[in-house]
């Protein structure tokens, strides 16, 4: 993890570098630090419908940089409530702040179960560092 990226520990991760936030029964959802750095500055978010139901490791939303489209999985089920409409107008929000006004979806109907069982701040850090 030479770039010192930030992982908040108050946050869910997955190996796919999407973040979890836990409220209640529902959850917002982005990508981490990592990814945006990966990707590059972004040009394009493609948000999904409100009310669109997803289960774990569906495309949830698209994001474009300038090197490339990429897909971003739900990393645990829900239905849609909000999208994270600011980013219509500002993708680059997600490169300046993923973990706060950069984020991409809430979900709502989620599992508490499925959240838990993604990975830890401690863990996703390990995957970063390749130990």
């Amino acid at each position: 993890m030479s770039h010192g990226e930030t992982v908040p520990s108050e946050l869910r991760y997955t190996k796919d570098h999407e973040w979890v936030r836990l409220e209640g029964d529902c959850a917002v959802m982005g990508i981490t630090e990592f990814a945006q750095s990966e990707l590059g500055d972004l040009v394009f978010v493609d948000l999904p419908s409100i009310g669109k139901t997803v289960t774990r490791g569906d495309t949830v939303c698209v994001v474009e940089s300038t090197k490339a489209a990429s897909d971003v999985y739900s990393p645990i089920g829900g239905k849609v409530t909000e999208v994270n409409v600011a980013l219509k107008d500002s993708p680059e929000l997600v490169n300046k702040e993923p973990f706060g006004t950069g984020w991409l979806v809430k979900l709502a109907g989620v599992s508490a179960e499925e959240v838990g069982g993604l990975l830890s701040a401690e863990g996703y850090t390990k995957l970063l560092s390749g130990k």
